[in-house]
């Protein structure tokens, strides 16, 4: 799929969140890229679920980078927004065909938001 495809999948999945969440999605910025650099991959491996990252097998799909809205003060300093990263190859490489990059991509968002939310791994797999 052609980044301009996929990029407007992603569009899709956000235009589609409950008006309620959309109202409080602030200073969040989503990203698409084609893997995560090998430094981060590295970092992940072993404590993905901890960083905020939906992971299938092995491959990151996807990270929150940022303060969870449960964390964050009103005396904080914002250093930028949010960021929500997906990695487009590697959802790719999971999928075998439109439908499934189109589910995968609606979860990982789904996932990386309930980060964004302050949802742990715990809460996010009863979802």
């Amino acid at each position: 799929m052609d980044r301009e495809c996929f990029v407007k999948l992603v569009e899709e999945v956000l235009e589609t969140l409950p008006v309620e969440f959309r109202k409080r999605i602030q200073n969040l910025a989503v990203l698409v890229e084609d893997q995560p650099p090998q430094r981060l991959s590295r970092k992940t491996r072993g404590s993905a679920q901890q960083a905020g990252c939906e992971k299938t097998d092995s491959v990151l799909m996807g990270i929150f980078q940022g303060v969870p809205a449960t964390q964050r003060s009103v005396f904080d300093l914002s250093a930028g927004p949010d960021r929500i990263v997906l990695y487009q190859k590697n959802i790719e490489k999971v999928c075998s065909n439109e439908e499934e990059i189109r589910h995968e991509v609606r979860q990982t968002v789904l996932h990386e938001l309930g980060h964004y939310f302050g949802m742990d791994e715990a809460q996010l797999k009863d979802v």
